[in-house]
């Protein structure tokens, strides 16, 4: 199969989909945000209007997972200690779990996606931290949102999808590869033609569209080698399955283009359950 034959096919995959668009509060605040001369009062006023993203707003805000050490009591207080950039990226998470929050699928376990997909954005914001990027709370987005083409291909082709997953776990062959030569594209490729589509940030879209080949990634392959190894700790913890032999399929690339090792992730996670507890929130469907 040709590149255009897999972009066809990923433009296939997301024609019919339910849920391809993200609530109007996103765009509202992504607009402001690309105004040169927007103020902090714009995007108080932008989440403040959404009571269900506020409250989510809060409750991760306060969580201690972001370490203030102060409670954070309105969404003006939000925006002036977490910044616009934080702001936004949870507003995004918020927004797209908002989103699917109401979809049901008769072979998929939403909480269980949801909960595999909280471990991967946990483990990455972990991992970014020691390998001293700047901005992990962009990179837990980017591992929130890494699975999210996995949506659209269980909505369209279950089936299919789920004969690559025992392909996977049954003969080891990548999970990507199987939905390669079954479906035609992959779950990183309909997430990242998703992202575009919501025209989400490069910085968050490229880690998701390259994470499970970060060789090929260019400007994304630092954050995506970052994400890989979080996917493969995602891998783990929802399989229940030893995470060395999974480790040991991480290729030479993404070590050497990250600086860790097998030990660094292996004490991850020590602490990943109690970080877990901490962010779990974003499951509720409660607001």
């Amino acid at each position: 199969m040709t590149m255009q034959q897999a972009v066809d096919r990923a433009d296939e995959l997301l024609s019919d989909a339910a849920l391809v668009t993200l609530p109007e509060v996103y765009a509202r605040l992504k607009a402001v945000l690309e105004d040169p001369d927007f103020s902090m009062a714009d995007v108080v006023e932008v989440v403040s209007n959404d009571p269900a993203i506020t409250a989510r707003l809060l409750r991760l805000a306060n969580s201690g997972y972001f370490g203030l050490a102060t409670k954070i009591d309105n969404v003006a207080r939000a925006v002036s200690l977490l910044g616009t950039q934080e702001v936004h990226d949870l507003v995004l998470a918020t927004s797209v779990l908002q989103s699917f929050s109401g979809m049901e699928n008769e072979v998929m376990d939403m909480q269980r996606f949801w909960r595999k997909s909280v471990v991967c954005a946990v483990a990455a914001k972990e991992l970014a931290v020691r390998c001293n990027v700047l901005d992990s709370d962009r990179v837990f987005v980017a591992g929130l949102l890494s699975d999210i083409g996995h949506l659209f291909l269980y909505q369209k082709v279950p089936q299919l999808a789920l004969q690559a997953q025992q392909l996977y776990a049954e003969r080891g062959i990548p999970l990507y590869q199987a939905e390669r030569s079954l479906i035609g594209a992959d779950y990183a490729e309909v997430g990242a033609k998703a992202m575009r589509l919501w025209e989400l940030p490069e910085t968050i879209l490229g880690p998701t569209e390259y994470h499970v080949e970060p060789s090929i990634g260019g400007d994304a392959a630092y954050v995506a080698s970052i994400v890989h190894i979080a996917a493969v700790v995602a891998d783990a913890f929802d399989r229940e399955a030893e995470l060395v032999p999974l480790l040991g399929r991480v290729s030479a690339f993404v070590w050497q283009t990250t600086g860790l090792t097998e030990e660094d992730v292996l004490a991850l996670q020590d602490h990943l359950t109690e970080q877990l507890s901490l962010v779990m929130g974003l499951l509720r469907a409660d607001v």
